[in-house]
């Protein structure tokens, strides 16, 4: 089989794997609320008119989102099975790419512990089997990752790959202008020539315990320092190149296309921003420096676990001591993803647990360092000893929360069957023929969680469906009730979603279809 070939089958049958064993263990998916919205946005986009924003909390747009919406428009329902296909295979994709990049790194072992531990995390598991753009983001921005380092400085191919991640996440955008500067700032055209001519001897591979090749160490450490010229004037003479103009241009076409996009659906090009922060501020999340500093930790340490939070951050410290080569692109990579969170977060987004997901599966990479990474070092050093000390606390410690690890798993399971449940009951609703078309009055449902979905399923405007908490009386239209305690409980949008969620029906409604997990009340 051709080398190229055998590139593309291994990955693949990886990916593969993992998401036939996710739908194994996690049969029941869906779209979640931002990503329902983005298939209604897309519809409308499709059919040639301004996405509908006006109803009450809608998500933040995501360009890419809202463009597989489109695309996917001519398949109907088949648009969430296309969605939830790229959710789980995302997931999968994610687990591999830190596979990988913990091979390159590091070894295999370590890995493969990195790739089990995010794997194995509720937050990865719920959010992206919730399809939740976080992941294609995650994938995506990994993939650049392992690009630069298959390749150093490879440029425009990661430039376009955060290109594509900038339109799902901001974040993104501020990688792009880092590893432009770092482009910028690197060896010059004749010394990367040189070094390609005559590589040092810390091009090739190092030999590794018990005779095992390592991947090949940074070049830049062998580079003469009388082939690289001054910082500044390296920078500038790259970035007014015809091919510093292209990277200058693919690393700002994320926000430029970002604000495009919602200048001409909203008109306004900051709107996604402003929109985002009004439904904090509804929501009452945590934002601002002050709870960056008192809830941004435990939102890291909700995806990793404390016994991951330990490993990290010792991982972090004897990567940094003693295998600095190695992993200096991974604690980079991982202080600009934790960088980049905090940012944002000081600027007026919400601190949540999701939003630390990237820089969680890099300190996945240094938590399996903590595990495995003594391996590494030589038989005789001082260090070895104990650093296999540390990974038997760190191990003692994810043995001991083992129990719990399953418990948060396993409510993801049940959360997602539930849940799930109580969708595609809602979906069948939609399909019983009770909506007259044209509706004849709005649809008051129990709260705001339920907008999208019918929106999706009826091919109507958000803005034609509201919550009971909008509206006291009901003289016409349509009455949305919860059948069971049971699904008001598993319903929910968020805590702090402003609902009433009341059953008391409207008079002169008489009910016109009922299913397990719904009512519905007309009155035309």
């Amino acid at each position: 089989m051709p080398q190229r070939a055998r590139n593309w089958l291994t990955p693949a049958a990886w990916v593969a794997a993992v998401t036939a064993a996710l739908l194994i263990v996690f049969p029941v998916g869906f779209p979640n609320y931002d990503t329902i919205y983005a298939l209604v946005w897309g519809r409308e986009l499709a059919h040639g008119v301004s996405p509908d924003y006006g109803a009450a909390l809608p998500p933040t747009p995501h360009p890419l989102a809202d463009l597989l919406g489109a695309l996917t428009t001519p398949l109907g329902d088949g648009a969430i099975t296309v969605t939830m296909i790229v959710a789980y295979a995302s997931l999968g994709l994610v687990g591999y790419l830190i596979y990988r990049l913990g091979s390159l790194w590091f070894d295999r072992p370590i890995g493969a512990v990195a790739a089990l531990i995010v794997l194995t995390r509720a937050p990865y598991l719920s959010n992206g089997l919730r399809a939740y753009v976080d992941l294609p983001y995650i994938a995506l921005t990994l993939g650049a990752l392992l690009i630069e380092t298959r390749k150093p400085r490879a440029g425009w191919p990661v430039l376009a790959l955060l290109a594509f991640a900038g339109l799902l996440r901001p974040e993104a955008w501020l990688f792009s202008i880092a590893y432009l500067i770092y482009l910028a700032l690197g060896p010059s055209e004749a010394s990367t020539a040189a070094n390609r001519v005559a590589p040092g001897p810390s091009s090739f591979r190092q030999p590794g315990p018990e005779g095992e090749t390592r991947a090949p160490l940074d070049r830049a450490d062998t580079q003469s320092a009388g082939l690289i010229r001054p910082a500044l004037g390296r920078a500038r003479g790259a970035l007014v190149s015809p091919h510093g103009a292209g990277l200058i241009a693919l690393a700002l076409a994320a926000p430029v296309l970002w604000a495009l996009f919602d200048w001409i659906t909203a008109g306004s090009p900051t709107y996604s921003f402003t929109g985002t922060r009004e439904t904090v501020d509804t929501l009452a999340r945590h934002t601002g420096p002050v709870d960056l500093v008192l809830w941004g930790p435990r939102a890291l340490g909700e995806v990793l676990q404390w016994p991951g939070m330990v490993g990290a951050a010792g991982g972090v410290v004897l990567a940094f001591a003693f295998l600095r080569r190695r992993s200096a692109l991974g604690l980079v990579a991982a202080a600009l993803a934790i960088g980049a969170f905090a940012l944002l977060a000081a600027a007026g987004l919400a601190i949540i647990a999701r939003y630390t997901m990237l820089g969680a599966a890099l300190l996945a990479i240094f938590v399996a360092v903590a595990l495995l990474g003594w391996r590494l070092l030589k038989p005789g050093h001082s260090w070895r000893r104990r650093w296999q000390a540390f990974a038997g606390l760190v191990l003692a410690m994810f043995l001991l929360w083992l129990p719990n690890q399953w418990d948060l798993d396993s409510t993801v399971k049940s959360d997602l069957s539930d849940q799930g449940g109580i969708e595609r009951d809602l979906s069948d609703l939609a399909d019983t023929g009770a909506f007259a078309k044209p509706l004849c009055g709005t649809i008051a449902v129990p709260n705001h969680r339920a907008i999208p979905r019918l929106a999706f399923s009826l091919d109507v405007k958000p803005t034609q469906i509201v919550s009971t908490s909008e509206e006291d009386a009901r003289h016409a239209g349509y009455f949305l009730d919860a059948a069971s305690s049971f699904v008001i409980h598993n319903f929910i949008l968020d805590p702090n979603d402003p609902t009433r969620l009341s059953r008391a029906v409207p008079s002169g409604f008489h009910r016109v279809a009922a299913n397990d997990s719904w009512l519905l009340y007309r009155r035309c």
